[in-house]
């Protein structure tokens, strides 16, 4: 009998240690390859008709023709998405259970201290879709036309802005505005964008930071007056009208939208699934439709999305716990 060295020993150890990581990536691209072999799920966490379900709707019918599979839109609300969110850090890391990432993911690991799951550990990103900038808007009894004008009126004028609710992404950006003006715009929380811009255009409160998707119909209607967009990078929804941060240096608030999976989904999966959602993001009518909701696109690879996610968190997670903001 063959008698082998320590070393020939330690080295055919490590080679057949090798052997089932090489089969399991085999196995992993192969899969890939037939992937998706049945229907998906993307998990929304808030309401049909709300800016993430027409978000969704939009690529799962992109992701359908493209992937040859049903992407099914399944609605999940409640807990300002953590519902939709929890769903999917449940779900079996395979490429059938995804979501549509809102930028409520960013605040609510400060809003919700005692959740049972961290989004950025818990979850693999996919692919970034879209960034919506929020408008400062004004009821037109509002005596102002630029946001120098509204920061002198309102340091003398007691005024009160509409959210769609307590840390949703209309209220925060009221609040960064507050700290980095120096005013003290009162907050007035709703259920939802529909009752907060009801009441704006009614003038029962006077600001708003809604998003472009909620705002633009008001505006282009004349129901709205618009003073600037809060991302740096002005929209072409809303020709002529600026930045924000033109004014107030560093000012930055938008939503941003995009797709996530469990942790542990397998990589070419997720380099399946960005190489689609981009292939849509150039596709001209998904980018008509992104450009007529004033959405800014974001396309890139998954590492660029988890960057943004774990950029966003850290700053909104600041701003909550400095206002010493709690979830309702």
């Amino acid at each position: 009998m063959m008698k082998l060295s320590r070393r020939q020993i330690v080295h055919l150890a490590a080679s057949t240690a090798v052997l089932p990581a090489a089969s399991s990536l085999a196995s992993s691209v192969a899969w890939a390859d037939t992937y998706p072999a049945h229907p998906v799920r993307i998990i929304v966490g808030f309401a049909a008709g709300s800016t993430t379900d027409i978000l969704s709707r939009l690529m799962g019918a992109w992701l359908s023709q493209k992937l040859g599979q049903q992407f099914i839109i399944e609605n999940r609300p409640g807990a300002g998405g953590n519902i939709g969110a929890e769903t999917v850090v449940k779900a079996a890391p395979d490429g059938y259970t995804l979501l549509m990432v809102p930028p409520a993911v960013a605040a609510n690991a400060a809003l919700y201290p005692k959740l049972s799951f961290d989004f950025i550990r818990d979850t693999t990103p996919v692919a970034g879709v879209v960034r919506v900038p929020n408008v400062l808007e004004v009821n037109p009894s509002v005596p102002v036309k630029t946001v120098p004008e509204f920061i002198a009126y309102a340091k003398s004028h007691p005024l009160s802005f509409a959210s769609a609710g307590i840390g949703t992404a209309s209220h925060l950006a009221g609040q960064l505005f507050n700290k980095m003006t120096g005013l003290n715009l009162q907050h007035v929380p709703y259920r939802g964008d529909g009752p907060a811009m009801a009441d704006l255009i009614a003038g029962q409160v006077q600001v708003g930071f809604a998003t472009m998707t909620a705002s633009i119909g008001h505006i282009r209607a004349g129901k709205l007056r618009p003073l600037g967009v809060t991302t740096v990078q002005t929209s072409d929804a809303l020709p002529g009208i600026p930045s924000v941060s033109q004014f107030v240096p560093g000012y930055e608030a938008s939503s941003w939208f995009g797709i996530a999976a469990p942790k542990g989904t397998p990589a070419p999966i997720v380099d399946k699934l960005n190489q689609a959602v981009n292939a849509g993001l150039a596709d001209a009518t998904i980018k008509a439709r992104i450009a007529d909701m004033g959405g800014m696109l974001l396309a890139g690879s998954p590492a660029d999305f988890g960057n943004l996610i774990a950029a966003e968190t850290a700053k909104w997670g600041k701003v909550i716990r400095d206002a010493g903001i709690k979830a309702e």
